[in-house]
């Protein structure tokens, strides 16, 4: 009882002080998300994204290791053939529901030709009550590798974050 008496006299004087404006620093460690956010380590597991080739293809040659590899079984692929007869086929449907998605990492470890990585820096974003939107389509884990290789890690963070900050603002009328 005594540690915990003098943890609080202790963390209450440095509170009054900071409020008089005594001391410089703050005496909370509250972060006002999302106005201010604490920067992600490099090995932060965050939204994904398919990687593409050169041509600006889809690299994923639909194997199915990402979703057999996934214990929420959160990945659904449709794989077709493709028009190019030397590749043999390519997801024409590639799915990831973030509702039962874990953030475990094994669907990156699994796929043979890396085309599918968690290293945009983003964090899962709030979406209206319909639970389809959810659901992150094929073409909308392309484009955040669009955006990472044309405008870099921080346009996608800052796009991520305003987005944030709108629905926050106005969360009935914000486009989600």
């Amino acid at each position: 009882l005594i540690v915990t008496s003098s943890h609080f006299l202790r963390n209450f004087i440095l509170y009054l002080l900071s409020v008089v404006g005594l001391t410089k620093k703050k005496a909370w460690a509250t972060i006002e998300y999302p106005n201010e956010a604490r920067p992600y380590a490099a090995r932060y597991r965050g939204r994904h994204r398919l990687t593409l080739n050169d041509n600006g293809s889809v690299r994923c040659t639909a194997c199915f290791l990402c979703a057999t590899a996934c214990p929420a079984k959160c990945i659904y692929i449709e794989a077709a053939e493709h028009d190019d007869p030397q590749i043999e086929k390519f997801p024409a449907r590639y799915e990831i529901d973030t509702l039962l998605c874990i953030y475990c990492g094994y669907c990156v470890e699994a796929c043979p030709v890396d085309a599918i990585r968690m290293d945009t820096g983003i964090h899962p974003e709030i979406y209206p009550p319909d639970p389809r939107a959810f659901i992150e389509d094929k073409e909308t884990l392309m484009k955040r590798s669009r955006v990472l290789a044309d405008q870099g890690p921080e346009a996608l963070f800052r796009e991520h974050m305003e987005k944030l900050k709108l629905i926050e603002k106005e969360p009935l009328t914000a486009e989600y």
